[in-house]
């Protein structure tokens, strides 16, 4: 066997090549660690990864040891994508230790990046990216032993890690303080209705977090992280808060829960607060639940603080007290059906009385044959006389006591089936019960009867259960502790929900066919003395059912005040939301320090509002948010089918998830509209923010996939043909220049696009780097870089395009002819003009601008030549009165009245006014000119003042003739210079070549030297054609000359020797000069340039005498010449043109009407 590599813990050794290494004989040796752990690593603080299945060898020290080392940057909670370097790259320092072998020589130039696939699993298999769970919080707390202990794997199944924890959240306070209520206000069968209403809400979510949760590894993040990478930052964060939010005031109910059980049932006179009169009755115990709820958060806080261990310690116990007391329940429920509990309910007429100030339920009483009146009479009569005058409906009815619990076999189910709403002070009463009549109905409130304390309705109700099904993601949030996730957390978490909702069903039907209805519609149990109804129920003890109530709630509170700021943490720490960031840091261990201090805050929010009633729809609201966008994440995903979509859960659909989406919207408005609008503002706005001031993340949600999806199909639907003219907006592409140091030259130009962003078009940013992509890649990247970078800066919404080419001319062209995709490609070409073009020394520079020109003009594309850019506003200047000048010299498609209308949508240009100047021949009608532009301004919608601009036929002046006359000659002195130039080049590298000749020559020998000869051929360059030169007779006669010399040479080969070449070569350079400097001395100016200069110059005048003052000049752009030899000439007519205003858009259509006057 060849040599084989042995893995080996990076502490302790390396990759070691070993002879004939068995797995089985290696594995088996009881004295190798195979944990991986040592001391350095628990001095850098570095989590090791566990080497499992690999093979181990003992090192001898003295050996030196090829290392392997798999560099994986730790994964901290929530901080974004973990950085998986190690699973996928190798090592490029040790390619040559770790590839040994002839067999896959073939690939041995692809070690240095691609893997062996046996390198690769074992790398994957040993590979973690889940952050510190509980075990390892506790660990980093526990100070105890001498050095840290090694980071386990997660060893936790399904029952301990998923099952249980969801058990233990979802059964909570409702479930103890309100279930009985709800089922005697509601009925049986409405209570059914809403109990399957909400937990076939938590099922559906739970089936669409399942596939969300087997989509691949989950780390410890939970919910949020499930979210956020499956619907994007935006919605992740948005609906993170909210779920944040929603487990902080969860906190709160769980407090006012274990303050309710203290006050009401355990400790009644532990109350700070006593009402004097009846009516303060509900502020006393609101001031109570104050001050107790906040001294309990205070104590809860520090325990949280202290340690999350101490926390995790008590959830056993928490747990183990919530299944004991809901056995005690259907104990005694069974109890019921042989020996119902003796449990006697105080009733007057129907109506059912408190007995917290009376013992005997009847009115008078015969003591030694002596009748005497009772508390009760005291109660409702002004004495303790028989004769006293007592309340009416008291005199009028009897008292009569029924048996609070009758048992299971009673018949009271029937009396329960139905609802018994009412409004805020109703009377709890038993309508088959004789009433009487009698009093003023005003004055009951003041009498020691049972009334609701809030108004009672359906919609109420399902707002305030809601919450006892909340707690389905706490096996998620633990996957960081879970052996196996994927299996875990879905069988774990239907499992629950599937025990609690046959809790809640069973608990409904039983109370209902247990306990009388009148004692369950009492919510404090003032009926029977205060009593918890559910403890008297239980067996064997009402004590079980109080004890354990109240551990159950201090213990969800806990929970809450644990996992709020860990993941307030987690959303701070992907930065996804700025002002979050500082609630990133706490402790050394990594507990939430600030976070904690900020969910204790908005915790006693909830503690203030003092009532379980009133926070528990509040909470409903944010959970409901979340288990939507859980459903709505599913539903996506699944629809788009996603290559990455692959759920190992396989019993989802997207119409169960839609479903599910629809129930939790369906929920938020039933239960509370108004908190739903909230809610959904709140999320709103976050979304927002995160949008627009978020940190840039790329988690390949499904948004993304679903923006991708839409815009296939919008674009598929774009027709191919051009818009119709109402629908044509100006789709910009923007040819933007960078310096040497990929630096953006003309960031006003990016301005300036934005400023014409309000017609709403597409807008990509060009750019041509010159040279070849395999060299310029880099700076390909950081070009695209910085363009974006000014972008962003100047809040341009679009794409950026570097493209690499060999030459900037074609680059441009590639461009203007390939940029886009589809339907949505530019129509529209905005460039900054060449001011420097006279000065530069790379003639290119204007020839790639006149021929940028030809080819949008051949694409029929508009363009857009912004001149002095550089003195364009910014986007924070205002510019105040003053006006935007339109000169209308051609109709070209009505692109110069369009541009100035969006130039004005935007606050820069805002305040501008809009002047329309056109011209006028001779021959022309101004006057009715004027007329007919006015109509046709009127019928666009544009508002603009007009004016017609007469020009005269006055003779050409001598010094349009004269400026036509140097314009050139300095074109045709340019082009001698450049052909001299070009000579002296080819001089030069000749004497080159021959020095080079002469060296290998001497090199050679004698016999060689013989045998080389020389032969040369001279060629002319091929000239560009003159520029639109005449020249005079004896001129014309003599170039014809010269060509008909030179040309007969050029058909005879000889043989030159090194001194003729160059006596030939130096004559006939001083000829062509000579000629050169008699035909620029000859030279008469062309008259169409001359009429060319002499219209530029007019125009010129008449445009800085109206528009010098504007803010902006728009001006038809003239067309490049046929013939490429007057481009230059072309230049200066530009130039004249503009010369003298300062801020001028030269406009050139695309062919074809952009605007039109029908609706």
């Amino acid at each position: 066997m060849g040599d084989r590599f042995v893995v080996v813990p990076v502490g302790g050794g390396g990759t070691v090549p070993v002879q004939g290494a068995h797995l089985d004989a290696v594995a088996a040796d009881p004295g190798l660690d195979t944990g991986g752990g040592s001391s350095s690593s628990a001095d850098t603080g570095q989590e090791k990864e566990p080497l499992e299945d690999s093979v181990f060898e003992p090192l001898d020290p003295g050996a030196a040891v090829p290392i392997l080392e798999y560099n994986r940057e730790p994964n901290k909670y929530g901080d974004g994508v973990p950085k998986e370097n190690s699973p996928f790259i190798n090592n490029t320092d040790d390619k040559g230790n770790s590839y040994d072998g002839t067999n896959m020589a073939l690939f041995e130039e692809e070690m240095d990046s691609n893997p062996m696939v046996s390198s690769f699993l074992s790398k994957l298999a040993n590979y973690t990216n889940l952050s510190q769970g509980a075990q390892e919080h506790e660990e980093a707390d526990d100070d105890e032993g001498p050095k840290k202990k090694a980071v386990k794997s997660p060893q936790m199944g399904t029952f301990m890690g998923v099952y249980l924890p969801c058990l233990q959240n979802i059964l909570g306070v409702i479930l103890f303080l309100r279930l009985t209520w709800i089922v005697g206000t509601a009925g049986i069968l409405e209570s059914l209705a809403i109990v399957g209403l909400c937990c076939s809400c938590t099922m559906l979510t739970a089936i669409s977090m399942s596939a969300i949760a087997t989509n691949g590894v989950v780390p410890a993040g939970g919910s949020y992280y499930m979210i956020s990478r499956s619907l994007g930052p935006e919605f992740g964060g948005a609906v993170g808060l909210c779920f944040y939010l929603g487990t902080t005031f969860a906190g709160s109910m769980y407090i006012l829960g274990t303050i309710e059980i203290l006050l009401t049932y355990m400790v009644p006179k532990a109350a700070i607060f006593v009402a004097d009169k009846k009516e303060d009755e509900l502020d006393a115990l609101l001031n109570n639940m104050r001050v107790y709820g906040t001294c309990c958060l205070a104590i809860m806080s520090v325990v949280v603080f202290v340690g999350v261990k101490y926390v995790n310690k008590l959830a056993l116990v928490f747990l183990a007290c919530v299944i004991l007391s809901i056995l005690a329940i259907y104990a005694g429920v069974i109890k019921t059906i042989f020996d119902p509990p003796y449990f006697p309910v105080c009733m007057l007429g129907n109506r059912t009385l408190k007995n917290h100030q009376f013992d005997k339920c009847n009115k008078i009483e015969v003591i030694d044959n002596i009748t005497v009146t009772t508390q009760l009479w005291n109660l409702f009569c002004d004495g303790s006389q028989l004769n006293a005058t007592c309340n009416e409906y008291f005199v009028n009815n009897n008292v009569t006591e029924l048996q609070g619990i009758p048992g299971l076999i009673s018949g009271v189910i029937s009396e329960n089936m139905w609802s018994t709403y009412g409004p805020l002070g109703m009377l709890v009463e038993k309508s088959n019960l004789p009433s009487v009549e009698g009093g003023d109905p005003t004055q009951d409130i003041y009498m020691p009867y049972v009334v609701n304390d809030i108004t009672t309705f359906f919609t109420l109700l399902v707002g305030i259960y809601f919450p006892s099904v909340t707690g389905i993601m706490a096996g998620s949030n633990r996957s960081g502790d879970l052996r196996d996730a994927q299996k875990s957390i879905p069988i774990g978490t239907i499992l629950a929900i599937t025990t609690t909702s046959i809790i809640y069903i069973t608990s409904v039907v039983l109370f209902g066919a247990c306990i009388e209805g009148v004692l369950l519609r009492d919510k404090f149990g003032d009926s029977v003395k205060g009593n918890l109804v559910i403890g008297t129920l239980s067996w064997p003890s009402p004590w079980v059912i109080v004890i354990g109530s109240f551990f159950s709630c201090c213990g969800a509170g806990l929970q809450s005040l644990t996992g709020a700021p860990r993941l307030l943490q987690a959303i701070a720490r992907d930065g996804i939301v700025p002002f979050l960031q500082v609630f990133g840091h706490g402790k050394a261990n990594g507990e939430p320090t600030w976070a904690l201090l900020l969910t204790a805050g908005i915790c006693e929010i909830g503690i203030l509002i003092a009532s379980l009633d009133a926070v528990a729809p509040i909470l409903s609201m944010f959970f409901l948010m979340c288990y939507l966008f859980v459903n709505l994440a599913c539903a996506v995903q699944t629809l788009l089918r996603t290559p990455n979509w692959r759920p190992r859960f396989k019993y989802y659909h997207w119409a169960l998830s839609f479903l599910g989406m629809s129930l939790c919207l369906a929920i938020m408005f039933i239960s509370s509209w108004y908190y739903a609008i909230v809610a959904m503002v709140i999320a709103g706005c976050i979304y927002k923010y995160i949008e627009y001031r978020g940190a840039e993340k790329e988690w390949g949600d499904g948004i993304r996939g679903l923006s991708l999806n839409a815009a296939r199909y919008a674009l598929n639907r774009l027709e191919d043909a051009p818009p119709h003219t109402k629908n044509w907006r100006p789709q910009l592409l923007v040819l933007l220049n960078v310096d040497s140091d990929q630096a953006v030259k003309h960031p006003r130009l990016v301005s300036f696009t934005t400023q014409l962003k309000a017609g709403k078009g597409l807008t990509i940013v060009g750019n041509v780097l010159q040279g070849t992509y395999l060299t310029k890649e880099s700076e390909s990247k950081k070009a695209e870089q910085n363009i974006k970078a000014a972008m962003s800066a100047e809040r341009t919404k679009g794409f950026c395009h570097v493209v690499v080419s060999s030459n900037l001319r074609d680059g441009v062209s590639h461009l203007i002819q390939s940029a886009g995709l589809g339907g949505m490609k530019h129509n529209t070409v905005l460039m900054a003009w060449p001011g420097a073009w006279k000065q530069s020394n790379d003639p290119q520079s204007w020839r790639n601008f006149i021929e940028t020109i030809r080819e949008t003009t051949a694409a029929h594309q508009a363009l857009l030549v912004a001149k002095n850019v550089d003195s364009f506003p910014t986007n924070q200047d205002r510019l105040g009165e003053g006006t935007i000048d339109v000169w209308w010299v051609v109709h070209d498609g009505g692109l110069l009245m369009l541009l100035p209308f969006l130039l004005r949508q935007h606050k820069v240009w805002r305040k501008c006014k809009m002047r329309i100047f056109t011209v006028a021949q001779m021959d022309d009608n101004s006057i009715q000119m004027k007329k007919d532009l006015q109509m046709f301004l009127y019928h666009l919608r544009l508002d603009a003042e007009v004016e017609v601009v007469e020009m005269h036929d006055n003779d050409i002046s001598a010094f349009t003739y004269e400026k036509t006359l140097v314009m050139e000659q300095r074109s045709q002195m340019l082009k001698q210079m450049h052909l001299s130039r070009t000579e002296r080049e080819r001089e030069i590298q000749s004497i080159t070549d021959e020095s080079r000749s002469s060296i290998r020559r001497k090199n050679q020998g004698p016999a060689e030297n013989a045998s080389l000869s020389r032969q040369s051929s001279t060629t002319e360059d091929a000239q560009e054609d003159e520029a639109q030169l005449i020249h005079d007779r004896n001129t014309a006669s003599h170039a014809t000359i010269n060509d008909k010399v030179d040309a007969e040479p050029e058909q005879v080969h000889m043989t030159w020797t090194k001194d003729k070449l160059l006596t030939e070569r130096n004559r006939n350079r001083e000829c062509n000069a000579n000629v050169a400097v008699r035909d620029l001395f000859n030279m008469k100016p062309n008259q169409t340039n001359v009429r060319r200069m002499h219209t530029a110059v007019k125009l010129n005048e008449v445009v800085v005498n109206k528009s010098q003052g504007a803010h902006l000049v728009l001006l038809n752009m003239p067309g490049p010449p046929r013939n490429r030899g007057g481009d230059e000439n072309y230049m200066e007519f530009l130039e004249v043109l503009l010369e003298g205003l300062n801020r001028v858009l030269l406009v050139r259509g695309g062919g074809r009407e952009v605007i039109t006057i029908y609706s």
